[in-house]
């Protein structure tokens, strides 16, 4: 047997909404060795969205050794991999015992929208009772609702993971007990997937990183630290929560498996991910990630930037302990690649996720059908968790290649109204916008939404931006290669390949005419199934 060559490379874990991938990338993000899995989805009832905490483990070890096994075979010895980093879907909230380890309950998957009498609660108490902002000093109604934005960036919405927390605590008896009896801890997926890697029960660590932090409700985006007054507010133990850590340190080292030994580096929520991975790393750059959902991220540099027209103040990263932070404006669009897959498994209109541009493309236009894709409500600009899927304007005409096509404009409808938002925020006019994630390989949805956003999107060749993501911030973290994230100039040879780029040709009066007819659409969705205060 020959002997297997020595290099250096680093490894991201990509733990996403439907399936987890480990890539290996080398110094330019060529990509050396992948493996990726899908997991299962549970739907126990209308609008829960569930997955299951030990299975996204037990996928995440299995893709980091067949990853490695592929690396062996391509001729790389596995001690290759000198750090990993990891990625993973925000806000999805897991709890597991303190004593076992062990998950108490399935995780709550950031879709879902179970917990809207959840935030009616929570909003009628800022209404009423308020948030303490200083000792014996309370902000209420409007007031209230700026306080919390100011402390967070966020608003209240089934989307974040504290939420979701309290729901847990209020409806599993299990989950009550652990917390009143301080056996409880909270973690989004990057908590419980490091918790794991790093010995569980035996010694693993209990960490939590900044830009899934800002995502709780319950980190002061000023500080970045827990803030008691959020603590207190929503009625939660501190002992519950993770360390806070930055994007780019050495948290702890794999506790067995093929990689045993390497260190973890990174660690990024997969959509300030993509924005690293993309290198918007100074104030102005942005990019879209269409995945599940889509979300732009705009860099607003060292400057949190209050949204005034629907969009969420974020973290976008930190590039080390104890360093300045780098803050985003995201627009989040709850379903994006997620009606796709709703297509082909719900309604059998197409055997993979591929076949929709064929399908879309057999048709010049939709012929008048607008899909309101708000499965889970309504994320930005319109923040309404009451507001139903709907397809209007279907006729006996309608064909399921015009509903395919309908699907394709309402990410791009979407998108255009979270730009439209963010010109506002920031005063500044994108002229093209950078794209990733698995929607943009299909051509005809990258011309769709040229047409309809009225600007150019900008697809690069290697679209692992997100993985590519932790990978550079797990690489700076021990300066693996000279990389350095605060030093966006030591990246200058990381993911030089080209890229394509699509232009708008739809007539500008064509445009504006489809973008009123979609506006109309998004009215008589909304409001279709209100949260209840109880």
């Amino acid at each position: 047997m020959s002997t297997l060559k020595q290099g250096e490379f680093v490894g991201s874990l990509d733990c996403g909404t439907t399936s987890v991938r480990f890539i290996v990338f080398d110094q330019y993000a060529n990509i050396v060795s992948q493996h990726q899995l899908e997991f299962p989805q549970y739907y126990p009832n209308p609008g829960w969205h569930e997955h299951d905490p030990e299975e996204i483990q037990e996928i995440s070890e299995q893709c980091i050794t067949q990853a490695c096994a592929k690396l062996e075979e391509a001729g790389w010895a596995k001690e290759s991999v000198k750090v990993i980093g990891i990625t993973n879907q925000r806000e999805t909230t897991v709890v597991w015992s303190r004593t076992t380890g062990k998950p108490l309950c399935k995780a709550i998957v950031w879709t879902d929208s179970r917990t809207k009498n959840t935030v009616a609660h929570f909003e009628h108490l800022l209404a009423t009772t308020g948030i303490e902002v200083e000792p014996g000093q309370f902000k209420t109604g409007e007031e209230g609702v700026e306080a919390l934005c100011d402390i967070t960036g966020l608003k209240l919405s089934t989307y974040f993971s504290g939420i979701k927390l309290r729901w847990m605590i209020d409806n599993y008896s299990e989950v009550q007990k652990a917390h009143d009896e301080d056996d409880l801890l909270f973690g989004t997926i990057e908590s419980w997937v490091v918790y794991n890697l790093t010995g569980g029960v035996q010694g693993g660590i209990h960490v939590g990183e900044v830009t899934n932090a800002s995502r709780t409700l319950l980190l002061n985006l000023h500080k970045l630290t827990w803030d008691e007054r959020l603590l207190t507010f929503f009625g939660f133990r501190r002992s519950i929560l993770p360390k806070l850590v930055s994007s780019s340190e050495v948290y702890g080292h794999l506790s067995h498996g093929p990689l045993r030994g390497v260190p973890i580096g990174g660690l990024i929520g997969d959509q300030q991910g993509a924005l690293v991975g993309n290198k918007c790393l100074r104030q102005g750059e942005a990019k879209c990630t269409y995945g599940t959902g889509a979300f732009l991220l705009f860099c607003t540099g060292k400057d949190i930037v209050n949204s005034s027209h629907g969009l969420l103040s974020t973290v976008a990263y930190q590039p080390g302990p104890g360093a300045v932070p780098v803050y985003a404006l995201e627009g989040s669009i709850g379903v994006a690649g997620g009606a796709i897959k709703w297509l082909r498994d719900s309604m059998g209109f197409i055997k993979s996720a591929s076949e929709i541009n064929t399908l879309a493309a057999s048709v010049p236009d939709t012929g008048g059908v607008y899909f309101v894709t708000a499965f889970s409500g309504l994320l930005a600009p319109y923040w309404d968790p009451g507001a139903a899927g709907l397809l209007i304007g279907l006729s006996s005409y309608t064909t399921p290649a015009h509903i395919a096509r309908a699907t394709m404009e309402a990410t791009a409808f979407q998108t255009r109204a979270v730009l439209e938002s963010m010109k506002l925020d920031s005063r500044t006019k994108l002229e093209h916008l950078k794209v990733d994630g698995g929607m943009t390989n299909g051509d005809v949805c990258m011309e769709i939404l040229a047409d309809i956003g009225g600007f150019d999107v900008v697809r690069p060749d290697m679209r692992e931006s997100t993985a590519l993501g932790s990978a550079l911030l797990a690489g700076s973290a021990i300066r693996l290669f000279g990389w350095d994230i605060s030093k966006p100039a030591t990246l200058a040879e990381v993911n030089t390949k080209g890229s394509r780029t699509f232009n708008p040709h739809m007539p500008e009066e064509d445009r504006e005419k489809g973008w009123t007819a979609w506006l109309r659409a998004v009215e008589r969705s909304k409001g279709w199934d209100e949260g209840v205060y109880e």
